[in-house]
């Protein structure tokens, strides 16, 4: 039975190659006798992918790629010549040569820039006359023997940066082939980057980006479903994955179902992997997934048999029966330090194995895979080598087995609701110690039970009584509705469930919020804004919320606050505030956010006590935070977003002194064409403001990027920009940096709280970036997406044009809460601190 399967495999393989080489009417392709020259492209039979020459971004370089044909965006897929381009030519021909390769030539010349260099055994039937390479509606360009009817190289076998459906990822013990992605370098240059996105050839494979040599992100194995270490990453009716491991194969694929969606995976030059998918009629990609995520998915993140979980703080942790090496030191700089046992465990003298549920399972390196064994022989194996450090369950081709582990476990995380049983060895003392917070673990339960059961009686109770109160709150709903279709500008026919739908948010009851704030408590008053007073709240279900609370006397709040609801309510991103819902009843008006403990970065960084807790590595980690969510409303989110606030009261920080962009309130939407926009109703903050945008109402995303730098000189300096010397109002910290600068002496721009414990060269570098984002002229900024690659990499930066240190705050712009003046009859609004 077997071998009748596998014979039906190999004929339904052939009837499959056969039909995509077939050399009917519809066939479009590459001849003996048909060029392919600049200018003109090869074309799949159903019209989704294109072949032909390009130049990428700004560079005049010439490349054969591969893109999709019916995007308007050109989104390049592989690249031919990625190491060989030609160079300053227009006159690039692809054709077949004498040996029936696939040859890119310059011009004339008799010699190939680039040849897909196959080696053809040649026989009696061998014509290579018959040859002819074909691109499929797939993105895979072929090439076929017209004979026989197959193909006999494929460009899905040499990927580059773009994972299609249908693609594998893996490696083939037999050809040798090693399918992986490999980054471009830069936008602008396709050849070979630095960083990787390839199936580790272990036991238990998973797929690892490396920087080099050095990985910095890794999936975990495969469950049987999906990577035990990407959360939500499951097979859909649109989209399923699936994971080979044979023999003579181990790869990793997947495809979709629908042909109006177009979806791929690219590992980008920042060394991101992005799921991306383009739906007809959409406006742009939208990125699905990216990884790394958060904190906790930077590889070995918390050390040796440390364990990281992102909603904690410190995020880091010892697995049960280990300690911190050097405990004083690790909350101050995460990720540092290691993990050690408290006690080495006495093989066989009482050990035994802790079970941690929802687990990222460490590095599978020095893992071993037997499929021989259950759950329950794995134990027993485990227990018998001394050497086992942990265990849990293997997952291969649609059977379970032991994954077991010996030496150190790297890189381990818990999920809240994702990941695996993970079964960690630990002495006889830590082995009791469990099991004694099992039993009381299980008469809490109990108790909770019984709790449960005396609510149920006092809830029905309470039914009763809420029946009869909403009864009484019916009397007021027509007035509360009149003032919500008033605010949202909606029609009268709109309900209240299809309001919250259509903001995608929560509509929270007044009097909900009047028991979270404690009757909106001055002990509970966190600040005072622009457009209102901000409260600290806590939900019956624990949850501690932030109530931004509209002044009923302002006059701009409503618009501010509706514009805020539209925007936000639709963005997510782990660098941007989460807004939780709104309430609007009657005169009051007001956004529920969560709530970040640590409340602003200025109440850090101006403050001369707080500012010492701000060492380098966490002043790093907040520009970057930062960075990140500005490129995502620029480039990532589904609306393309000009903040037009960015400062540093605007941004908010967790427990774990995670940035967050805040109020969304005088942000605005682009069209995907559009690049500028003017207003004659300047609003913002002095200091922070572009000059195009100050002096004629100008706005873009060098907008931001303007505000951005000024914050990055801020955080690095730990002065604000405004009112930077009291006693001279002609001096700003951009002058300042300016003139350090172009004297050499950038470095006395650092904070002194930092003392001399920072790189120098990676400080100089940051103050460089910060620089070209302040220049005068919005073009000669750079984009979000630049800035992040110039910060994170040692690469060449241009030098700097004379920045915008023009605009001169007023001395006491710190402390007005909005001023009006006139400049060339346009009226401009400075709104400072909400």
């Amino acid at each position: 039975m077997a071998s009748f399967i596998v014979l039906c495999l190999l004929f339904i393989n052939f009837i499959v190659h056969a039909f995509l080489c077939s050399t009917t009417h519809d066939t479009i392709s590459i001849t003996h006798n048909e060029f392919l020259r600049d200018g003109h492209t090869l074309v799949s039979n159903g019209g989704i992918y294109a072949l032909g020459f390009f130049r990428p971004g700004n560079s005049q370089k010439l490349y054969i790629g591969i893109w999709y044909n019916k995007i308007p965006e050109q989104t390049v897929v592989w690249v031919a010549n990625r190491e060989n381009p030609i160079n300053n030519s227009s006159s690039g021909v692809v054709k077949i040569d004498g040996r029936g390769n696939l040859a890119i030539f310059d011009g004339d010349s008799s010699n190939p820039v680039w040849s897909t260099n196959i080696s053809i055994p040649m026989s009696e039937k061998t014509n290579f006359s018959t040859f002819f390479y074909k691109l499929l509606d797939s993105g895979n360009l072929v090439l076929c023997d017209g004979n026989r009817g197959d193909f006999l190289w494929q460009s899905f076998d040499y990927p580059t940066d773009t994972y299609l459906p249908g693609m594998k990822l893996g490696f083939n013990l037999k050809s040798g082939l090693d399918w992986s992605l490999t980054s471009w370098k830069s936008p602008d240059d396709p050849s070979t980057g630095e960083f990787s996105y390839s199936l580790a050839r272990t036991d238990s494979p998973e797929l690892v980006i490396k920087k080099v040599s050095q990985k910095i992100w890794r999936s975990g194995p495969w469950n049987g479903e999906a990577w035990n270490g990407v959360p939500g990453m499951r097979s859909t009716s649109m989209i399923w994955y699936s994971m080979v491991n044979e023999p003579d194969e181990v790869y990793s694929t997947y495809n979709a179902s629908n042909t109006w969606i177009f979806s791929r995976v690219v590992l980008d030059y920042l060394g991101f992997v992005r799921r991306k998918t383009w739906v007809e009629s959409s406006s742009g990609w939208n990125t699905l997934r990216s990884y790394p995520d958060d904190n906790c998915d930077n590889y070995g993140k918390c050390g040796t048999f440390g364990s990281c979980h992102s909603n904690y703080a410190p995020i880091c942790s010892c697995l049960p029966g280990f300690q911190f090496n050097s405990s004083s030191e690790w909350y101050t700089i995460e990720g540092t330090q290691s993990c050690v046992r408290e006690r080495e465990p006495l093989c066989g003298k009482g050990d035994g194995f802790i079970k941690l549920e929802k687990m990222k399972l460490p590095d599978t390196s020095n893992a071993r895979v037997d499929m021989s064994l259950g759950i329950k022989d794995c134990e027993i194996e485990c227990r018998n080598n001394c050497s086992c450090t942990g265990y849990a369950s293997a997952h291969v081709e649609g059977r379970r087995g032991c994954l077991a582990w010996f030496g150190d476990l790297n890189d381990v995380r818990q999920f809240a609701d994702w990941g695996q049983d993970l079964f960690i060895r630990v002495d006889a003392i830590e082995l009791e110690n469990s099991l004694r917070h099992s039993k009381k673990s299980f008469t809490k339960k109990k108790l909770v039970l019984l709790c449960v059961l005396i609510g149920v009686g006092l809830l029905i109770l309470i039914s009763a009584f809420y029946y009869l109160l909403n009864k009484a709150k019916k009397r007021g709903l027509a007035q509360k509705e009149r003032v919500r279709l008033q605010v949202f500008n909606l029609p009268t026919s709109e309900t209240n469930e299809e309001t919250s739908a259509k903001f995608e948010l929560s509509i929270f009851d007044i009097g909900s919020i009047l028991v979270a704030t404690e009757n909106f408590s001055p002990a509970n008053k966190l600040g005072r804004g622009g457009f209102g007073s901000v409260y600290k709240g806590n939900l019956p279900n624990g949850l501690e919320i932030a109530v931004k609370r509209l002044s009923k006397s302002s006059r701009q709040g409503a618009n501010e606050f509706k514009n805020e609801i539209e925007l936000i309510a639709r963005l997510q991103h782990r660098n941007l505030v989460q807004i939780l819902g709104c309430c609007i009843e009657e005169e009051e008006k007001m956004l529920i956010y969560e709530y970040l403990p640590n409340k602003s970065l200025d109440n850090f960084l101006f403050d001369q006590t707080r500012s010492v807790s701000l060492n380098w590595e966490m002043r790093y980690d907040i520009i970057f935070g930062i960075a990140r969510g500005v490129l995502y409303l620029h480039q990532d989110s589904r609306l393309r977003i000009i903040h037009r606030d960015l400062k540093a009261s605007n941004i908010l920080l967790d427990a774990g002194m995670n940035p967050k962009i805040s109020d969304f309130g005088i942000a605005r939407i682009f069209r995907g064409d559009e690049c500028q926009a003017s207003t004659r109703r300047v609003i913002g903050t002095y200091g922070y403001m572009s000059p195009e945008y100050a002096m004629d109402g100008l706005f873009s995303i060098k907008s931001d990027v303007f505000s951005f730098g000024v914050l990055l000189l801020e955080i690095v300096s730990g002065k604000k920009n405004s009112g930077f010397y009291q006693e001279d109002p002609t001096m700003n910290l951009i002058k300042h940096a300016w003139e350090l600068w172009r004297d050499g002496e950038a470095l006395e721009l650092v904070d002194p709280t930092m003392g001399d414990s920072f790189p120098e060269q990676e400080v100089m570098r940051f103050i460089h970036v910060g620089i070209l984002c302040v220049q005068e002229n919005a073009k000669d900024r750079p984009t979000m997406s630049n800035v992040i690659f110039m910060l994170g990499n040692e690469t060449p930066i241009p030098s700097p044009k004379q920045p915008a240190f023009v605009l001169i705050s007023h001395p006491n712009s710190a402390n007005v809460s909005a001023s009006f003046h006139s400049l060339n009859e346009m009226s401009i609004t400075t709104v400072e601190g909400r």
